[in-house]
């Protein structure tokens, strides 16, 4: 499906799963509708399952949004709890569209906990209180978290999903990965082509990609991360620049926001130090993933940034947000929007657009893992490959199985779009708009 047949479906009001892989273009369409609403007064709550791709989205955690927290299911007197705050209420009751992003991470049993929430605030047996919900994710990205070895239940085991009429719209064009060869490669791993996957990979693995470029380390666990930025740090002699973060807003939400935001509290940098931007800028001419190196600070002070491509960017302090339903701030915090960007860890980098990594995965221990590193590449030119284990060919065998199946799903609704006089179409949006 096209992103222009699935944001026509959006605008018609259907509940709507958004899907395809890694640089289809779900996050630019889920911002077009936002945009969309927004301009046609239609109340949206932007959301998604972990803080990260909240940022990404300058949204917040459906967790948050919803009242459920770090609670995986929810009970009829717990709900009559969360009914008595009032910012709940306003919050949940003037919402006519709620977006999920990243929904690969969130459970069965969570996303039927904020249907059971949604539908008490609402006073409304209709699934989710009669909100249109847009859901959007990948679900060979990593999965949620299970404890004891429990099987994966995506949100399309849950109760709701039967009951929600979702449409899926599988978008198969291509708009990050400008190498055939990634695409193919990336293809191979989420059709569990084992074989021809490692045979593309052996080819690259001993360093094709070019060592004086400006290259991110990608590790699988937080420790490896944190050694390599603090030693290759210590490396550097220049004089250290310090910058501490702000915050204004409730301490509760001011937390959550920073746990979610990939800039630190304290920020140390040096001439020399490599970096990556960690938010969205067009106009400043970069996006949440352009890497580059420190070469100077300006007059007052702040670090200036060579980008890979040579470009000289100023970088100013940036603000994340934490909004109310009537657009108002209730929390912020405010940095540098940078991070030493030797290395991170896989989890963090989904999301991210990368001109070129050096990636370990050596140390995988879950299915997936392996593809969401290698899909931040826009070209397999920008890869070298420290090392692999057989974890990180592998995905999950029911992303496999639903995989085929969202693509006859989407390829019938695409059919039955296709139908539809133009007039017809206008009419079911301008409906749904009234």
């Amino acid at each position: 499906m096209t992103q222009q047949e699935a944001l026509d479906i959006l605008k018609m009001g259907q509940n709507v799963f958004l899907t395809g892989s890694p640089g289809s273009g779900k996050t630019f369409l889920l911002n077009q509708y936002i945009d969309y609403l927004q301009k046609h007064q239609k109340a949206v709550a932007v959301t998604a399952s972990t803080g990260i791709a909240a940022t990404h989205m300058n949204g917040v955690t459906i967790h948050s949004w919803s009242g459920l927290g770090i609670k995986e299911t929810i009970n009829d007197q717990e709900i009559r709890s969360l009914m008595t705050r009032k910012y709940l209420s306003r919050r949940i009751k003037a919402t006519k569209v709620l977006i999920i992003d990243e929904v690969s991470m969130l459970k069965a049993s969570q996303f039927d906990a904020i249907d059971k929430i949604c539908r008490y605030f609402k006073v409304s047996f209709l699934p989710f209180g009669g909100m249109q919900v847009v859901l959007s994710g990948d679900f060979f990205q990593l999965p949620p978290i299970e404890r004891n070895g429990r099987e994966v239940n995506f949100i399309n085991d849950s109760s709701v999903w039967q009951d929600m009429d979702v449409k899926v719209c599988y978008l198969d064009e291509q708009h990050r990965q400008k190498d055939k060869n990634l695409s193919v490669l990336l293809n191979h791993i989420r059709d569990n082509n084992v074989d021809d996957s490692r045979e593309i990979l052996a080819g690259i693995q001993m360093g094709e990609c070019d060592q004086d470029a400006i290259t991110t380390k990608l590790y699988t666990h937080n420790i490896d991360v944190d050694a390599m930025n603090d030693h290759e740090l210590s490396k550097i002699t220049e004089n250290e620049v310090a910058y501490e973060m702000t915050s204004s807003g409730p301490k509760d939400i001011v937390a959550a926001l920073k746990k979610s935001c990939l800039s630190p509290g304290h920020l140390v940098l040096k001439k020399g130090a490599r970096v990556m931007f960690i938010k969205n800028n067009f106009e400043s001419g970069y996006v949440n993933g352009t890497q580059g190196t420190v070469v100077d600070f300006d007059v007052i002070g702040m670090p200036v940034i060579e980008t890979v491509s040579g470009k000289r960017i100023s970088a100013k302090r940036a603000s994340w947000t934490i909004m109310n339903e009537e657009g108002s701030v209730v929390a912020e915090i405010n940095q540098i929007p940078l991070r030493l960007a030797w290395a991170i860890t896989v989890h963090k980098s989904q999301g991210m657009n990368l001109d070129a990594a050096q990636i370990d995965l050596s140390r995988c221990f879950i299915e997936g893992m392996g593809y969401v590193a290698l899909s931040r590449l826009s070209t397999l030119g920008g890869l070298h490959l420290l090392g692999i284990n057989d974890m990180a060919l592998y995905v999950n065998e029911k992303a496999l199985m639903m995989d085929k199946e969202f693509k006859q799903l989407s390829s019938q609704v695409a059919g039955f779009l296709q139908t539809l006089a133009p007039a017809k179409i206008k009419k079911e949006q301008e409906r749904f708009l009234g």
